[in-house]
């Protein structure tokens, strides 16, 4: 009998998250039913699509006992770069005038190669050179905002937001496949196929495994033949990629990039890995997880913001949510100890 109830109480503490959740959406339901609609959902699920892609490239990262802190800014370089690179050709300030119009596919290459540099530079500090993700990220973070910064803040036009994006790339953000009202935007659909593609490399590859075996412990990992410096290195690298399949989504969805594109992206992202399961500890985490970690943060933002409740009190939530979540996991890991 106490066995069974000690159980009952460590699965709802385990759980608190998720009951914490569900007492909320009751609560939204109840003072607003119109919430249960299949277009409030579409939304929630079009919303979340570029958090999926950047919270899945952090989850890597701290799955292998790292910190990425440098994400927003990053995902500002990458957006400002590609936005440049797809304004249309009778737009009157366009950054390049004499750019012919450019293939989507060769903008897109060009910012997953700068990202994928600089998130190499992130990993080699980390893996090579020891330093402390959190220090090296913070680094390149500063690094990445002078660099989008500068490259923002140029003649003619100087600090202005980059726009006249080609409709091409808008209606990634806009368009949707479906009948009447019953239409899945592009954005979900990218996303989903992302999910997929990572829930293979996560669970069905050597590399995944690899992963998981540095984030449990690095020493153990490495004397089973696994090469652990190769492993950070391109989890790094790999999340810079992602990254800029994230700004590319961005630049489509708000039609427009600056070097404040993406700012305290990383937060977000790390709070929705950490309520989904993946530990600050590392070795620990899975696709689903996160994926259940962004949308409970989308909803509550988008259910709470429905309902007229005030953003700062929306601040004050998600925070009390993101406690929570690393208390929890803080006692996991304390257990496994």
């Amino acid at each position: 009998m106490k066995n069974s109830k000690a159980r009952i109480k460590g699965l709802m503490a385990e759980k608190a998250i998720y009951i914490v959740f569900v007492i909320l959406l009751i609560g939204i339901i109840i003072v607003e039913p119109k919430f249960l609609s299949f277009n409030n959902f579409r939304n929630i699920f079009a919303q979340s699509a570029t958090k999926i892609i950047i919270a899945l490239a952090a989850g890597m990262i701290l799955v292998v006992q790292g910190v990425d802190l440098s994400t927003g800014r990053m995902i500002g370089l990458a957006a400002v770069v590609f936005a440049s690179l797809v304004q249309t050709p009778e737009y009157a300030y366009r950054m390049y005038p004499d750019l012919a119009k450019l293939p989507l596919i060769v903008p897109l290459l060009v910012v997953m190669l700068l990202c994928l540099i600089f998130g190499t530079v992130s990993g080699l500090a980390v893996a090579i050179f020891r330093v402390p993700p959190f220090i090296a990220t913070l680094g390149m973070q500063l690094i990445l905002y002078g660099i989008s910064s500068i490259y923002f803040d140029r003649p003619p036009y100087g600090a202005q937001p980059i726009g006249g994006i080609d409709p091409t790339v808008t209606k990634i953000a806009t368009g949707s496949i479906g009948v009447g009202e019953f239409r899945i935007p592009y954005l979900i659909i990218i996303a989903l196929l992302v999910c997929v593609i990572c829930w293979i490399v996560w669970n069905k590859t050597k590399f995944g495994k690899y992963m998981f075996a540095v984030g449990g412990n690095p020493e153990a990992a490495k004397v089973s033949g696994v090469n652990v410096i190769r492993t950070q290195i391109t989890v790094y690298a790999a999340a810079g990629m992602m990254y800029a399949v994230a700004a590319a989504l961005e630049v489509a969805r708000i039609s427009s990039a600056s070097n404040t594109t993406g700012n305290g992206y990383e937060m977000d992202a790390v709070a929705a890995c950490v309520i989904g399961g993946v530990s600050l500890s590392g070795g620990v985490g899975s696709v689903g997880g996160i994926v259940i970690g962004v949308l409970i943060f989308t909803v509550i933002n988008y259910g709470l913001a429905f309902i007229g409740v005030n953003m700062y009190w929306q601040y004050i939530v998600k925070g009390l949510i993101i406690m929570l979540a690393v208390i929890i996991d803080m006692r996991k890991y304390t257990k496994r100890k």
